[in-house]
């Protein structure tokens, strides 16, 4: 037992002792003991006992050493669907959200979506929840990623095609309509792979072990073989790589070459559209 809630305290005292971000602490007391966020508040003279006071430790622990609350709960909310999410996928982050409403805005009636390296499922599962009139694929390199990923369809009730593939090797000719990506963007060394819930979360979505452009080099050079002439490819990127995207796409011949911005101000992900030949 770790102790860090002893028996015969209340929900009450618990509350006015935080011993982590009042946030993360009442979300994980609230699973620790099965409870809604009104009835931590209601049953505030409650006392735990010796079984319940282990169990909101154990949780509170795990989150002082660094896991991630996502993982503590095996779920997190994205685009306003519950994603299982596990130590073989990124957690979905808000800001990726831009990328699901970018894609929807240029998805035409029944067309044809290719998510590359889906981990969770969140955009491809997202796009085929919100237009189930939509073919939407999705690819990634791990087993485990797109067991998860499927799952997380299934709980949804999306339709989604998964695909075990590194980047388009398993979509041989095939032409999407759009083509999305959150691939790893992260350059090998940067300090934030060592830093908060990165440290968790699997190396192999986060950074490329390269320059942190590499797999959307990829990308962007394989793109034109699958998209229509003036078909979008949108990808999300990090916060100080907008110009080398957008320099490669050029580049490669895409118009349209542009950058969106996240809530924060942040140009988050960018595109252009394929090539006319």
């Amino acid at each position: 037992m770790t102790g860090l809630v002893a028996p015969g305290t209340t929900l009450g005292a618990l509350q006015r002792q935080p011993l982590l971000d009042p946030v993360d602490q009442r979300l994980l007391v609230c699973h620790a003991l099965g409870l809604s966020r009104t009835a931590l508040i209601t049953q505030s003279e409650r006392v735990l006992n010796e079984e319940e006071s282990f169990r909101v430790s154990e949780l509170l622990q795990r989150r002082l050493d660094g896991e991630p609350v996502a993982y503590i709960l095996g779920q997190r909310e994205f685009y306003g669907l519950p994603f299982e999410v596990g130590p073989a996928v990124l957690i979905p982050r808000p800001e990726t959200e831009l990328l699901v409403e970018l894609a929807l805005e240029r998805l035409p009636p029944k067309g044809r979506v290719l998510d590359m390296g889906t981990g969770s499922g969140a955009i491809a599962v997202a796009l085929a929840h919100t237009r189930p009139d939509a073919q939407v694929s999705a690819l990634d390199v791990s087993k485990d990623a797109l067991a998860t990923a499927a799952r997380n369809a299934a709980s949804n009730g999306a339709t989604v095609r998964f695909l075990e593939s590194s980047w388009y090797a398993a979509v041989g000719s095939e032409q999407f309509d759009l083509i999305v990506s959150n691939p790893p963007y992260i350059a090998a060394g940067d300090r934030h792979l060592s830093e908060g819930d990165l440290r968790f979360e699997p190396a192999g979505a986060l950074t490329d072990h390269a320059d942190g452009l590499s797999a959307l080099r990829a990308i962007i050079a394989g793109a034109a073989r699958h998209l229509p002439p003036q078909g979008w490819l949108l990808m999300e990127h990090g916060y100080d790589q907008p110009q080398a995207v957008r320099e490669l796409l050029a580049q490669a011949g895409f118009s349209e070459v542009q950058s969106w911005a996240d809530l924060a101000g942040i140009e988050r992900v960018s595109g252009g559209r394929a090539p006319a030949s």
